[in-house]
């Protein structure tokens, strides 16, 4: 199971337009879940965008201000998902977001038993995908990504939102130090290559995915699907991103196990001689 973090700068592509393709089209092996959690300070977009406001605000992010301080945080967490799946396979599940970015002071006791509980559900076989937005991945809800397994600064390849990635993953870097796997999601809508944003920002690009305004609005703004949404060029991209996250996670995974017993008692008596 896994933890990723989205987050972006100035002139992004819309990190929850990304998320929401993430989130449709993760790989799941049986009895695994996906929440999509948007712990973005400046509010939620997923309620009155890709659902069209068919719901209200009476479940969210802000309710676990609440519970998180009468102690009730873990029980409350699970009464505020919403499935987004048309089957109703609760497989695919959305903590929404704030929905006045007011409310963002009254998170900030919040987010660090929050980030524990993200990367605790495992054991229950969910994976998580947190919503950070442009901010969040700074100040106090900064230790969402601090204790994620991959951190993706979502960009498009334009100098305006390059530049701005560049900044951000400065400071990324020293956030999380050698803890999570950091890596790069493009958006190709300018002239610069995976290659040059490469080089330039000094990250691995984990996946670039198509500038596809119309197909984007499904997911952003809950616009009607065409027959052949599922299979269009966004969402077979979002799906091959997917497959390259999970194997960063896996990356991690292994670099973080401990040695196998073998070779460490092998390493004692090599010691002791």
């Amino acid at each position: 199971m896994a933890v990723v973090a989205l987050t972006g700068g100035l002139g992004s592509p819309g990190v929850t337009t990304v998320a929401m393709a993430l989130l449709m089209t993760w790989p799941l092996a049986e009895g695994q879940r996906l929440v999509l959690a948007e712990a973005d300070p400046d509010g939620g977009a997923i309620l009155p965008g890709a659902l069209q406001g068919t719901l209200d605000n009476s479940r969210g992010m802000r309710n676990l201000a609440v519970a998180g301080r009468q102690g009730q945080l873990g029980e409350a967490f699970w009464r505020q998902l919403v499935d987004v799946t048309d089957e109703g396979t609760r497989d695919r599940l959305v903590l929404p977001g704030l929905y006045d970015p007011a409310h963002a002071s009254a998170m900030e006791p919040v987010w660090k038993p929050l980030a524990a509980m993200f990367a605790g559900i495992e054991a229950h076989q969910h994976d998580v995908l947190v919503d950070l937005g442009r901010r969040g991945a700074l100040g106090a809800s900064a230790v969402l990504a601090q204790r994620a397994d991959v951190v993706l600064m979502v960009a498009r390849t334009t100098l305006r939102s390059l530049q701005s990635a560049q900044v951000r993953l400065n400071a990324l870097r020293e956030l999380v130090g050698g803890g999570a796997e950091l890596g790069v999601l493009l958006v190709d809508e300018g002239p610069f290559s995976k290659e040059e944003v490469r080089r330039t920002l000094g990250v691995p690009v984990t996946a670039v995915l198509p500038w596809r305004p119309k197909e984007a609005r499904v997911l952003s703004d809950g616009a009607e699907q065409s027959r052949r949404f599922e299979s269009s060029e966004l969402m077979r991209s979002a799906r091959s991103a997917a497959v390259r996250v999970q194997e960063l996670v896996a990356i991690r995974r292994s670099r973080l196990a401990p040695p196998p017993l073998t070779s460490a008692l092998g390493q004692v008596v090599s010691g002791a001689r």
